[in-house]
């Protein structure tokens, strides 16, 4: 990987390369330079379609819409800005490759030359079989995603592009900060399509925290954030109906001080009533989620005035 500077001085680190484009798998962010110890993440973000893979689609338009978290990388990047965290945040769609899957977590019959011979699925993570593996391969509303079978070429180009050089990038990233904190958080920012309100007249559900039923970080800290959102009258659940998968349990290790939540948003709260642009909500959602990561940074770092962390957006 290379080094760029980024405009406002935070060291921004191109990574990956997805196969067919040329172009990264995803750029790391001012890790050096943050300003709290902790990393937010949008492994779904990613929208930079090589015109090979768009082809291959069945209807593209809807699929694509239906598979990203449409626009939670700018999000990310909005909420790093208020607070001085550092991003990561994901190009490659996906549709390519799902970084929140096992590498083993693939639907076999998508591959034109079968299961190998001893591969089996993964035991962290079955998706695969609902179609949403390491590559998806139905989506609701739209069925099946792909007109043709894939290669074990293709595949494991899309893990040796992709998959492996963000999640040794985000290992490396969090290792830092936890170096120069002594301790790290990994926030993994998702968005979701709207939930139900479970009774009338309650609320509807607009976070989700995952934290993998209390194992990939410290209880105090998932409590604080459904705390957080409970005082600013927000709908919140715990673990469900989003526990958190790959990424929470490759990289969370509290034993260790490396802490990973993941924060799943409700799409009505930053776009438009087609999930597909922006809407003018985009910017509150940006701020309240900017005092939720100064919250939780509080709560690993209890010696505040030690570390100079920001106090409001700046």
């Amino acid at each position: 990987m290379e080094a760029a500077a980024h405009s406002d001085s935070r060291e921004m680190i191109p990574g990956g390369m997805i196969p067919g484009s040329g172009v990264p798998a995803f750029t790391l962010l001012g890790v050096r330079q943050a300003k709290l110890p902790v990393l937010i993440a949008a492994p779904h973000g990613g929208r930079s379609y090589p015109a090979e893979i768009e082809s291959r689609m069945r209807n593209p338009g809807i699929a694509k819409l239906r598979l990203e978290d449409r626009l939670v990388d700018e999000l990310a990047t909005a909420v790093a800005d208020l607070t001085g965290a550092a991003t990561l945040v994901a190009h490659a769609p996906r549709a390519m490759l799902d970084l929140n899957r096992a590498p083993d977590d693939l639907d076999w019959s998508m591959l034109g030359e079968g299961r190998p011979t001893g591969q089996v699925h993964s035991s962290a993570n079955r998706r695969a079989r609902s179609g949403l593996g390491l590559v998806p391969r139905r989506v609701s509303g739209v069925g099946e995603i792909w007109t043709a079978s894939l290669s074990h070429a293709e595949v494991a180009d899309r893990i040796a592009g992709i998959h492996e050089p963000y999640h040794r990038a985000l290992s490396r990233a969090l290792g830092e900060i936890r170096k120069a904190w002594g301790v790290a958080l990994l926030i993994d920012l998702h968005s979701m399509p709207p939930l139900r309100a479970a009774h009338p007249g309650e609320r509807a559900t607009e976070f989700v925290i995952g934290d993998r039923f209390g194992v990939s970080c410290d209880d105090a800290l998932a409590s604080r954030a459904l705390q957080f959102l409970a005082k600013n009258e927000r709908g919140a659940a715990h673990n469900r109906p989003y526990a958190g998968g790959y990424v929470l349990d490759r990289h969370g290790s509290p034993p260790l001080a490396i802490h990973a939540l993941q924060l799943e948003v409700c799409r009505t709260l930053y776009l438009d009533a087609r999930f597909d642009g922006p809407s003018a909500r985009m910017p509150a959602l940006a701020r309240l989620v900017a005092e939720l990561v100064r919250a939780l940074a509080d709560e690993i770092l209890p010696d505040r005035g030690e570390h100079d962390l920001p106090l409001a957006a700046e």
